[in-house]
């Protein structure tokens, strides 16, 4: 059997399917036995040049909605491609409490040649990690410009805080000639500043920090209401209304501030303060 290898469809089926296990060579089938409209997500995106894509059709000569019938098993060969890309991964959490190791598990599957990370807040400016990652990519894109490079990140939000910042990194790596590749998301897969992801993208940017201010606005509207109820979360106090109360009555007889203080196991500034707000 001869075969278009330039087309989705045929490109698609050099691979069985992991979901309806139709095999090398035929069309994917659906759960009443008839050739499905579409290939299964999960096939093609086994192939990495259709990754990204949403849907790929089944061609009209496969017979969509017609009866199934298995066709000539066909040898399950990878995907010819130039010059495989060179992934450079980054990973990044806000504090030093939170863990990198998923992420960097997730990176080392999508088979990262180098992996940056850092724990750093992205409220920094200057993310020195980030940075080594894109100088790298260059260097790269430099010695080899026919090699493409992918900066693979397992979420969009490890490279940014608002949509102004997505968009300039985009632009940047437009420039550079180098590709992004977000792991998780909507928009999972490679992601071609120059393609027409690019709309799709900024929509998702704007989204992505629309939601992170509806996340903080809800956190101040429920620290607001724990207020309102006498919960004021943090620290309790180490001056009670108890020690306050011995504290102001000694200082009325003229005891001095550090005796008072030693004697209630607080800090002399605690105790200042404290009688300075009762006052």
């Amino acid at each position: 059997m001869t075969t278009n290898t330039s087309t989705p469809a045929d490109l698609t089926e050099r691979h069985d399917c992991p979901k309806c296990a139709a095999p090398a060579g035929s069309a994917c089938r659906t759960s009443t036995g008839k050739v499905a409209a579409n290939y299964h997500t999960g096939r093609f995106a086994l192939v990495p040049s259709l990754k990204a894509e949403l849907a790929v059709k089944t061609p009209a000569d496969r017979n969509p909605g017609k009866a199934w019938v298995a066709r000539v098993v066909v040898p399950n060969v990878p995907e010819a491609v130039p010059g495989a890309a060179i992934r450079i991964g980054y990973a990044r959490c806000s504090t030093v409490g939170q863990e990198l190791q998923s992420q960097l598990d997730a990176l080392a599957g999508a088979q990262c040649s180098r992996v940056f990370s850092e724990k750093i807040s992205t409220r920094v400016k200057e993310r020195p990690e980030l940075e080594n990652a894109l100088t790298l990519a260059r260097e790269i894109r430099a010695a080899a410009p026919g090699q493409p490079v992918i900066l693979t990140v397992v979420e969009m939000k490890r490279l940014a805080r608002s949509a102004a910042e997505l968009m300039a990194l985009s632009a940047t790596l437009q420039a550079d000639g180098i590709q992004l590749e977000l792991l998780s998301g909507p928009l999972q897969g490679v992601y071609d500043p120059n393609g027409s992801g690019a709309i799709v993208f900024a929509v998702l940017a704007v989204s992505a920090e629309v939601e992170r201010e509806g996340i903080r606005e809800k956190t101040l509207e429920g620290l607001e209401t724990a207020a309102r109820n006498g919960n004021h979360g943090g620290r309790p106090t180490v001056m009670d209304a108890d020690k306050l109360a011995v504290a102001q009555a000694r200082r009325a007889k003229g005891e001095s501030v550090t005796a008072i203080a030693k004697a209630l196991k607080v800090s002399r500034a605690t105790l200042y303060r404290a009688l300075a707000d009762a006052e």
